[in-house]
């Protein structure tokens, strides 16, 4: 397994964590929840499609508690045994007690604000008095860090303009980033990019929730592009976003599980998603997405990385400029030879931007 540190904490989080919508009955979940953590997972999100892997969870995790980290959500109820939403501090306190005591614990690891994903559902949180509540169990230490789950880039904006938050939950997928409209593809391609590079240089960890896009990027039939894309390229495709620490895709089952972990021994082929380039929309031309298919450099320049570097830069992120002069090999390096060109398939002119990169950070 690999792991990421959430910036503002010790974590060392999973780079895959676990989903839960659609988990199966308590048996098989419990087998499903000691296959995740046999094999290094530690991070699981419970905004689960019912209740059942609440106690399954308590029962597996009840000797390891301290080896996982569980996001538990402010607004998601549970109490009839179905999935519910509701803003009501008086019904959430209620389904958080629930939810701890299925859980066997005292304490939560991300408390999240849950699907908020309209400004007056934020408003709704603050006139009830949701947020001032989880500002005192993270005082208390009953939660340890304080997130937000929501579709909407304007909301996120709105609530990392109040420092309140240490993770983010965001459904990151190329259906999302780059079709126009639909239920929770919410914001522009720009605006997307823009809350990432945001979270990246404010300290923000991200967990990605749909990262198949609800299974319709996995067959040809059903995604947008009318061409079908791998679990492992759109795991990959979330783990290249600025400030995305873990990837969240749902299992049904111990079978589910083991194909995506998969994923830790695939190769660079299997993981490549460059072809979204050759179905992206014309605005998305010219911008790197630090999928790296210009690779290998002749004159052994990370390219992405470097562009990563330079856009977090560019959105105020100070600690950038240190991780960039730290690079083995910089723009500077580059001996135009064009190889990169040729092979974008995004079309990026990047022998063109390695000149404008080194001056920058020159």
């Amino acid at each position: 397994m690999e792991y990421r540190k959430l910036p503002k904490g010790t974590e060392q989080i999973s780079v895959i964590g676990l989903g839960n919508s659609s988990l199966g009955d308590t048996s098989e979940a419990e087998k499903t929840i000691e296959l995740a953590i046999e094999n290094g997972i530690n991070y699981f999100d419970m905004a689960a499609g019912d209740a059942a892997p609440f106690p399954a969870y308590g029962a597996v995790t009840a000797g390891c508690r301290d080896k996982v980290y569980f996001q538990v959500h402010f607004g998601a109820d549970y109490r009839t045994g179905k999935y519910g939403w509701t803003l009501k501090l008086d019904e959430i306190k209620r389904s958080v007690d629930w939810q701890l005591k299925a859980l066997q614990t005292d304490y939560i690891d991300f408390g999240f604000l849950h699907c908020i994903d309209e400004l007056s559902d934020l408003e709704t949180a603050e006139r009830e008095g949701t947020l001032d509540h989880l500002r005192r169990l993270k005082k208390d230490g009953t939660v340890r860090h304080i997130g937000l789950s929501t579709h909407t880039p304007i909301v996120a904006q709105k609530v990392l303009d109040m420092g309140l938050i240490d993770m983010l939950m965001f459904s990151i997928n190329p259906a999302y980033d780059y079709q126009s409209g639909g239920e929770f593809a919410i914001g522009s391609l720009d605006e997307r990019a823009e809350l990432y590079r945001r979270c990246e240089s404010e300290g923000v960890g991200i967990s990605v929730m749909k990262p198949f896009s609800g299974g319709q990027l996995l067959d040809a039939k059903t995604s947008p592009f009318r061409q079908a894309l791998t679990e492992y390229q759109c795991i990959q495709y979330a783990l290249d976003k600025p400030g995305v620490l873990t990837v969240l895709p749902g299992v049904r089952n111990r079978e589910d599980l083991k194909r995506l972990l998969g994923f830790l021994d695939a190769s660079a082929e299997e993981k490549d998603y460059s072809v979204i380039g050759s179905f992206a929309p014309p605005e998305a031309s010219g911008v790197c997405v630090y999928c790296n298919h210009c690779q290998p450099c002749p004159a052994g320049l990370d390219i992405g990385l470097i562009n990563k570097y330079y856009d977090l830069s560019l959105a105020g992120d100070a600690l950038a400029r240190d991780h960039y002069q730290n690079l083995a090999k910089k723009a500077s390096d580059c001996v135009s030879c064009g190889h990169c060109d040729s092979r974008c398939p995004f079309h990026v002119a990047q022998s063109q931007r390695m000149q404008e990169i080194a001056a920058y950070f020159a």
